[in-house]
């Protein structure tokens, strides 16, 4: 009874994979995005302003990294909880793969929130108000702290969730060398 139990319990995690299959169907759905945004940047580049120019490169660079997020999420979470990725030789291959366990994966996800929270401050800083010399109004000046706030959060969960792994995994990392 609990080796069928076992067995069970191993076989459930290909339900899994079809959500990692959905998650390359988002990352469709994010290149379509992109390049709709980048055609709308090319229509209007001779009349785009040099900020507005800036805030939209920002927002590409956003969906870059919200993309290279869903890839590493997919393939890393698909390979650390479903089965190996078997790469034929020659091929394509990505460095990382494999090398990504659960705790590196958190990590890497908390990096890339931070940074894609970076982007964001940044473009709201960049919105709000308007024109530079004048200050922000109070409402302006309430939502950008929140902005900051909510930043702050994530730089020091992700600082935290570093400081943790560091704690926890210190000597099966110094076992391995």
């Amino acid at each position: 009874m609990e080796r069928a139990i076992e067995k069970l319990l191993f076989a459930s995690r290909w339900i899994l994979a079809p959500v990692y299959l959905g998650m390359s169907l988002a990352l469709f759905a994010l290149g379509i995005k992109f390049f709709t945004e980048v055609y709308h940047l090319l229509h209007t580049i001779m009349v785009v302003t040099e900020a507005d120019l800036v805030l939209r490169l920002l927002a590409l660079v956003d969906l870059v990294l919200v993309g290279s997020l869903i890839v590493m999420v997919m393939f890393s979470g698909y390979e650390n909880f479903v089965s190996k990725i078997d790469v034929k030789d020659g091929g394509d291959n990505l460095g990382w793969l494999g090398k990504l366990d659960a705790s590196s994966l958190k990590l890497k996800v908390a990096a890339s929130i931070v940074a894609i929270s970076s982007i964001h401050l940044l473009r709201a800083f960049m919105g709000i108000g308007g024109d530079p010399t004048k200050v922000f109004g109070e409402p302006e000046q309430d939502r950008l702290m929140w902005f900051v706030i909510i930043h702050l959060t994530f730089v020091i969960s992700a600082v935290m969730m570093g400081v943790l792994d560091k704690i926890s995994f210190a000597s099966h990392r110094d076992a391995e060398h």
